[in-house]
């Protein structure tokens, strides 16, 4: 892990999905600033997480440690990245995730966007995260296969919108992210 006072928004998002899909909690630490805000978002039924939660250890437990008692195979992406080896203050992308139940095994594929905000001053953490989740759309656990595969050979953990779905399976109920995916794509 590099300086922390060194460090660039691109290296805190990475640590971010270490974090997260990794189950360690120890490393939001390395994210997050003790007074974070995390706001999300959530334009879908199919999963559910608090509208607003404060504070390192509350967005520890929210982002990490409840996040992972209940999913596993977990494959983020960032469908956008920061200028290598700058310092911003604010960041947004659209992102893309793959993952199944641990309980039942269903499979789930969602995307949205983050617009993250970091502290101008060092050390280099996040102090806010806006986490919109536009679909997430629950398959069954026979389609975890396709799902993994086409995940897994996608470049982690900058992937463009493109190469996203342009090696898609071919599941009818994962149309709604696929369109979003691609809206996004003109937008960039």
């Amino acid at each position: 892990m590099s300086d922390i006072s060194k460090r660039t928004p691109e290296e805190i998002l990475f640590t971010y999905f270490r974090a997260k899909e990794g189950n360690r909690p120890h490393l939001m630490a390395h994210v997050f600033s003790e007074s974070m805000t995390l706001e999300t978002v959530v334009r879908t039924e199919a999963i559910s997480f608090p509208s607003v939660s404060t504070g390192l250890a509350t967005i520890t437990d929210v982002l990490v440690r409840k996040f992972a008692q209940t999913y596993e195979n977990v494959y983020s992406f960032y469908l956008g990245r920061p200028q290598p080896g700058t310092h911003a203050e604010k960041f947004s992308c659209d992102w893309l995730v793959g993952m199944s139940a641990k309980e039942g095994g269903s499979v789930r594929v969602g995307c949205g966007r983050y617009d993250w905000r970091f502290l101008s001053r060092q050390p280099c953490l996040a102090d806010r995260l806006v986490i919109t989740i536009e679909a997430m759309e629950v398959l069954s656990p026979e389609s975890l296969d396709p799902v993994l595969g086409w995940l897994t050979g996608l470049p982690y953990l900058w992937c463009s919108a493109e190469a996203a779905l342009e090696t898609a399976p071919d599941i009818g109920g994962l149309a709604p992210i696929f369109g979003h995916v691609a809206r996004g794509a003109k937008r960039a």
